[in-house]
């Protein structure tokens, strides 16, 4: 679960109240389960957060335009269900570009330049160029700190034990206190220009930015960022988002689970192998034409 963050400014408190307390009428489709979460911030690791503050659609936008019609669906919720599932299980996009979340998070910078991959969202991040950057950095839990894996280039492997923990944060504190010094010198004492005073700061220390993106792309970014394979620091934002995201379209939820999560691609080989198989043919790595890899994938994915 994400920890808490500090607490919020008495300010930045006034300022999601007063937010939240905006009531304003419309004629567009509106979802009670978030429009009751807009502007509420869920904490993500120490110091950060996603909060939405603005969307556009539902589940019945999707039936819309997947229909192209007047209506915002059907007098039947079964029916938009059945659209909806046979949309996403034939991997239909268009429809679901229909709606848009937009969305504030504060991250750690290696984080951002993680998930600025996705370059399928409008974002509008904050200026170390205009504005002084808060002394606010990211420190793993002691148990997220682990060796490099050992069969995976990009993973991780063992936790530290407590004492190798203990010193890493150690360091990490002193390099991340020690830059910020180092940047408030060249504000202060050498008046150095903010976009030139910033470049010493690490990568764990905060940014803030505004997200914007349609559901379709939404959702393949949480196919891939609340996947137990991405990273750990990626994946506590992927989870808070995905809260969001069942709130507002609870249908598409559903199917994405059921299609995408919860579900497995097999090649045209793979797939041959469980033909096989179901023949009664008793079938071999060997004789599959599948590697190694391939072949793991496989039996992991039929395990009981």
């Amino acid at each position: 679960m994400p920890l808490l963050p500090n607490a919020l400014s008495a300010d930045a408190q006034a300022a999601l109240e007063e937010q939240r307390a905006h009531r304003a009428q419309t004629r567009r489709p509106t979802v009670p389960a978030l429009e009751e979460r807009l502007f509420t911030p869920i904490p993500c690791l120490d110091h950060g957060f996603v909060r939405a503050v603005d969307y556009m659609g539902d589940d019945g936008a999707v039936v819309q335009a997947a229909r192209v019609s007047y209506g915002t669906g059907t007098k039947k919720v079964s029916e938009d269900r059945g659209l909806i599932r046979y949309l996403m299980r034939h991997r239909h996009t268009t429809p679901f570009e229909m709606c848009e979340l937009k969305l504030h998070v504060k991250l750690p910078i290696f984080v951002a330049r993680q998930w600025i991959r996705h370059r399928t969202a409008n974002v509008n991040e904050n200026s170390g160029r205009y504005s002084v950057l808060d002394k606010e950095f990211y420190l793993p839990r002691p148990e997220d700190l682990a060796v490099q894996s050992a069969n995976n280039k990009q993973g991780r492997g063992e936790v530290l034990d407590a004492d190798s923990a203990a010193e890493v944060l150690r360091l990490l504190r002193r390099d991340a206190e020690q830059s910020y010094d180092t940047y408030e010198a060249l504000l202060d004492t050498h008046h150095l220009a903010r976009e030139l005073a910033r470049m010493n700061l690490g990568v764990n220390y905060y940014t803030q930015w505004y997200w914007k993106i349609d559901l379709h792309n939404l959702l393949h970014f949480l196919s891939l960022r609340i996947d137990p394979h991405a990273q750990y620091e990626i994946r506590v934002y992927g989870e808070a988002m995905a809260e969001l995201v069942q709130a507002w379209v609870p249908l598409v939820w559903e199917a994405f689970q059921d299609y995408r999560v919860g579900a497995v691609t097999l090649s045209r080989q793979m797939l041959d192998v469980v033909r096989r198989r179901l023949a009664g043919e008793d079938v071999t790595m060997a004789d599959s034409g599948l590697s190694k890899r391939e072949w793991d994938e496989l039996t992991e994915a039929l395990k009981p």
